[in-house]
């Protein structure tokens, strides 16, 4: 390889690299969220909602944010609008989900109120 081949070559190279990572830098990550998320539970306790093991396991994140947004206190706002019942989170979504695994022989999360919600 002659000398200007070489140079081109390695120029080549490092345009391949630069491009590389700036893709790779700007590429669209969603937003994660909290590993754990401490969710308003009322009279009956707030709930410690392990949001990042929903995450690894469901994957799909519309599972959940198709009901509500993935805004802080976007369940107590759609609440205090009238557009979501008190407990509907709850016995449509998290109850209802683990019931339907634990029927199927899956491992899964708590199916009574009191496992979640801790009165302090």
């Amino acid at each position: 390889m002659t000398g200007f081949g070489f140079k081109m070559a390695a120029v080549f190279c490092l345009v391949a690299v630069v491009a590389g990572s700036w893709i790779a830098a700007s590429a669209q990550t969603p937003n994660a969220g909290a590993p754990e998320i401490v969710l308003n539970g009322g009279t009956s306790g707030n709930v410690t909602f392990p949001h990042l093991r929903h995450q690894q396991k469901l994957v799909d994140c519309n599972l959940c944010h198709s009901v509500f947004s993935q805004k802080p206190g976007a369940i107590e706002a759609l609440q205090a609008q009238g557009k979501l019942a008190k407990k509907e989170i709850m016995n449509t979504q998290c109850t209802k989900c683990h019931k339907e695994k634990q029927k199927a022989g899956e491992k899964t999360g708590p199916t009574t109120c009191t496992t979640c919600h801790v009165k302090g």
